[in-house]
């Protein structure tokens, strides 16, 4: 479903698995090229350590890519399933403050995809993504691995002559 940025910030700052996590949506960029993410320390993702939960730093990284690519590629007309298909996540420092990060996609990164998802129907590929902490150090550096498949593939062979 082809939605606004600002419906889906809002939709995902009430979206449980996100709320009760304290993962905050501060803004999505014009044309979904981009997501700023908070993930808030509190009480409630407070590990023994007395840093932010590794399972809730991991929940922040998850969706954030296949949401992204999702809405741009519907905005241009294609139906696509697109998921998290892995994941790899190292944990650098304690996240013993709030944790931040900024995710873009380039025009390079959506002229690939199209290019992909018209010559074979799938695309899959690793995308970083660098959680850092209030003082700017970098505390998880994530890879996730998206797939995307095209739904409406073009087929040349399929057409009748009736």
């Amino acid at each position: 479903m082809a939605i606004s940025e600002n419906v889906l910030k809002w939709a995902l700052r009430f979206y449980p698995p996100l709320l009760f996590q304290r993962i905050w949506v501060i803004r999505f960029e014009k044309d979904f090229r981009g997501v700023k993410v908070k993930v808030n320390k509190s009480l409630i993702n407070n590990n023994y350590n007395n840093s932010i939960f590794g399972g809730t730093i991991f929940a922040a990284a998850d969706p954030f890519y296949p949401l992204l690519f999702h809405q741009i590629l519907i905005h241009k007309g294609y139906k696509v399933r697109v998921w998290l298909k892995s994941a790899e996540i190292k944990y650098l420092k304690p996240g013993r403050t709030d944790l931040f990060f900024d995710i873009k996609i380039t025009e390079e990164d959506i002229e690939d995809v199209e290019h992909i998802l018209n010559t074979s129907g799938k695309f899959t590929k690793m995308y970083p993504v660098e959680m850092y902490n209030k003082v700017g150090e970098l505390c998880v550096s994530v890879l996730s691995e998206v797939y995307i498949r095209n739904l409406n593939p073009t087929d040349d062979n399929t057409s009748v002559a009736i």
